[in-house]
């Protein structure tokens, strides 16, 4: 059982590890955007974590494109820390020289391409980008908002006409800034992309869920994952609307747990990603 894998096993923990990362980092930002010491507005991927740890963990894409909520992708894929964090405090070592900020993070040593803020519009750019060399390997990441402008069903659909290699990730927290799903529309894009052939999913953010989807799409590429997520803040900014529904990084903690890790492991990975993240903050925030 894979529960008993020992491979297994290790890629959950790794899974765990960037989701903790991502955490601990936007912490970071959440307190240097509070104390205003960043001055422009921020997009945090809290509560949305497990997506992105779970697919860098099994997906190794040549070109990234993701939404404006982009953070936990950069971390996860092994952006450069320093200089996300230069561009959040727009400065010229930043990974947009400071003039992005956080919606046009990018690090091309990864593949990343920045997003520059319209809604959806990564979406038919991945594809063109993919049609100019398809032997490239695409991951294209957009929310539930995005999907509702209709340039983004068009570029999807064009994939599929021409088989290109592009894995398409919908982050769904049931939001469009504060609007819900069932306010906005009454169909789901799996279902209309099932229609046409592509491959597609529609699943909760748990990387136990996330992970075998994964592993069968990448070979039959394109095809579609729909993640139901949580969005701990609010849209842009640090403000937190009610309580969130779901806190997946506690919840995949605890099947850790009942698959035999311990609690003081597990809590002192926690507890050393929080301190890395204080201690680098710290020291780009001396040089203000």
């Amino acid at each position: 059982m894979e529960y008993y894998n020992t491979q297994a096993n290790d890629t959950k923990l790794e899974i765990f590890k960037k989701m903790c990362h991502i955490r601990a980092f936007e912490k970071q930002v959440k307190k240097s955007y509070d104390t205003h010491d960043i001055k422009c507005p921020v997009y945090l991927s809290i509560g949305q974590e497990a997506t992105s740890a779970t697919i860098s963990t099994i997906f190794k894409p040549d070109l990234i494109f993701t939404q404006h909520r982009g953070h936990a992708y950069y971390l996860s894929f092994g952006g450069n820390k320093d200089k996300i964090i230069d561009e959040l405090l727009g400065r010229d070592s930043g990974c947009n020289k400071g003039k992005g900020g956080s919606p046009g993070i990018q690090d091309l040593n990864i593949g990343m391409i920045g997003h520059h803020g319209l809604i959806g519009e990564n979406v038919p750019l991945a594809v063109g980008a993919t049609l100019g060399d398809s032997t490239k390997k695409t991951l294209c990441v957009f929310g539930d908002g995005a999907a509702e402008e209709d340039y983004v069903f068009t570029a999807m659909a064009f994939a599929q006409t021409h088989k290109l290699p592009i894995l398409f990730i919908c982050e769904d927290n049931d939001l469009s800034i504060l609007t819900k799903k069932q306010v906005r529309r009454n169909w789901e894009l799996t279902d209309a992309l099932k229609a046409i052939g592509m491959p597609t999913a529609n699943i909760p953010d748990d990387p136990e869920l996330i992970t075998p989807y994964i592993k069968e799409f990448i070979n039959k590429l394109p095809a579609f994952i729909n993640c139901k997520t949580c969005r701990h803040l609010w849209h842009v900014g640090t403000g937190q609307d009610g309580t969130p529904q779901t806190d997946r990084l506690e919840e995949y903690k605890q099947k850790l747990l009942e698959i035999g890790y311990e609690l003081e492991q597990l809590q002192e990975i926690e507890k050393q990603k929080l301190t890395e993240a204080e201690v680098l903050w710290r020291k780009h925030l001396q040089r203000q």
